[in-house]
């Protein structure tokens, strides 16, 4: 058996494991508390009062033009020095909670302001109050409007969470660093964690495809070509 091939064998349980234990979870926590936020910046956005419309633009402003890896060394490395030390997993949650918040609030935003007044009107003239049509017209559709996009989002935050390695999560990307600081083999480790982050990818790229099929029986592109 060829030395690369053994020793991708060897560091694939250590590599899967960090992913289940620590990508995974990490993944998933982000991107349904950044969802959480973005659908309560989005809202504040679009129907708030004046100050909060301004603090909601700020807040998307700051984390939507500045790195990713800055926000997570200032929320792990820099919060310290005002008093509130976090370990690594929870400062990486709120890393990348905020920063997905603020990128899905924009999807949100205008998927719901793609949403025809005429849907609002129609909704208020059955009787419906302003929560009702919310939540009974205007969210589904805008949620189709919106499941391309918030799945790239989730995609790619599949690859960003590598990132936390720099902040001492123990995830799959620092596994890898791990092993190569033992093995000083770099070239074979590193590329074996981009295949597992290519194999991640693919999957949900392929799930994402069938929901939108799924999605679009109901109407759109799919069904005009076909």
């Amino acid at each position: 058996m060829p030395h690369w091939l053994q020793l991708m064998l060897e560091s694939l349980p250590s590599l899967l494991w960090a992913a289940l234990i620590f990508t995974v979870p990490l993944t998933l926590s982000s991107f349904v508390l950044g969802l959480t936020v973005g659908l309560g910046a989005a809202l504040g956005r679009l129907f708030g009062p004046k100050p909060l419309v301004m603090l909601v633009r700020f807040y998307v402003w700051i984390f939507r033009g500045t790195p990713l890896l800055v926000q997570l060394f200032l929320i792990f490395y820099g919060l310290p020095s005002v008093g509130i030390l976090l370990d690594a997993f929870t400062a990486a949650l709120i890393g990348f909670t905020l920063n997905i918040g603020a990128y899905t609030s924009e999807i949100i935003r205008a998927a719901i302001g793609s949403v025809p007044k005429g849907q609002w009107e129609a909704a208020y003239s059955i009787g419906m109050t302003w929560s009702q049509a919310m939540r009974r017209t205007i969210l589904p559709q805008a949620g189709r409007v919106a499941v391309p996009p918030l799945s790239n989002t989730f995609i790619s935050l599949v690859k960003d969470t590598s990132l936390a390695a720099a902040i001492t999560v123990p995830e799959m990307f620092q596994a890898a660093q791990r092993i190569v600081a033992t093995t000083y083999e770099p070239l074979i480790l590193y590329v074996e964690a981009a295949i597992l982050y290519l194999a991640m990818s693919s999957v949900l790229s392929a799930l994402q495809t069938r929901l939108e099929e799924r999605l679009n029986r109901y109407g759109g592109f799919l069904e005009a070509r076909a």
